[in-house]
């Protein structure tokens, strides 16, 4: 049997750790960053060689990757429940960044905008999840909230919860939104009774239904631009 070649024993510019100090984190491959997060590998197996392997079980696609739940990743040779649990959080910091807002956020003026906003947390996930933006009178969001989280093709809203939760935040207006794993972002019936139903509670209390957001991939449903608000 052919001996492994520790990562210790490679040259410096294959080692992705002195890689990403030397030429900096653009220059190395998903695989050497992944590596990096892995840390360790096993008796057969570098750090490398499983990150390598993972990659092309994902079909080399990082989006695919950050599918995966906590049982899947932890299944695969080489890993893990510390280096699952390690990947996993790499892959929720992400996500958060993407939707992070500065000090000063502007106004969300456009579908477009807010589903850039809760898109990234939502486009990848393979059972649904319904979230609430809040929102400021001048259109500035004030929190993001999870409401809850459905099984393959329906989450539950409760309507009392979203407005008590409005009311709580002192928002003027709310944006309902939640994702079709399906990819498909045509509404269906019930999408349609909880936007109603939403919208005419929410009226009561001096609260506006902007929009109701349906993720879908890369791609979204807007209420409000087709005009069903």
């Amino acid at each position: 049997m052919q001996k492994r070649i520790s990562i210790k024993e490679w040259s410096k510019d294959e080692r992705p750790r002195e890689k990403f100090m030397e030429k900096g984190a653009a220059t190395l491959s998903d695989s050497e960053l992944l590596a990096i997060l892995i840390s360790s590998g096993t008796k057969e197996e570098s750090a490398l060689d499983i990150s390598r392997n993972i990659m092309r079980k994902c079909d080399n696609n990082l989006r695919e990757l950050s599918r995966y739940n906590y049982e899947q990743i932890k299944q695969i040779r080489g890993l893990g429940p510390t280096k699952a649990v390690t990947l996993l959080a790499a892959f929720e910091l992400g996500k958060r960044f993407m939707v992070a807002s500065g000090k000063e956020m502007p106004g969300i003026k456009s579908s477009e905008y807010a589903a850039g906003i809760i898109s990234p947390l939502l486009r990848d996930l393979n059972h649904e999840e319904c979230w609430v933006l809040y929102l400021n009178r001048a259109n500035k969001l004030i929190a993001k909230e999870r409401l809850s989280i459905g099984g393959i093709s329906s989450t539950i809203v409760d309507v009392k919860i979203v407005v008590r939760n409005a009311l709580d935040k002192l928002a003027s207006s709310i944006i309902l939104v939640h994702n079709h794993p399906s990819g498909n972002p045509n509404p269906g019936e019930n999408d349609k009774l909880q936007t109603k139903l939403l919208k005419d509670a929410a009226s009561l209390f001096d609260i506006t239904l902007l929009d109701h957001l349906i993720i879908a991939g890369d791609g979204y449903f807007s209420f409000a631009d087709d005009g069903m608000i």
